[in-house]
């Protein structure tokens, strides 16, 4: 065996192999967080629209309320 390939292939070929493997393991679990909070952030934005949709209706009432309560007439 080259004794210049020696110190190769005793230290930094498992690291190397282990980073490898590494990298792979976390790549699958990375993607599997992606798509859970893509699906957290979709309920938020769902939730988020029906809030807003909820105010704008009570924002209309508000507006005919101080119509009707206004001294001032318009």
């Amino acid at each position: 065996m080259n004794p210049a390939l020696q110190p190769f292939l005793t230290v930094a070929l498992p690291i190397i192999v282990t980073l490898a493997l590494g990298m792979w393991t976390n790549n699958g679990c990375l993607a599997d967080l992606r798509k859970d909070m893509d699906r957290r952030f979709g309920e938020i934005i769902a939730r988020l629209d029906r809030i807003e949709r909820k105010l704008d209706n009570h924002e209309e009432r508000i507006v005919r309320l101080k119509e009707r309560t206004s001294p001032i007439h318009r």
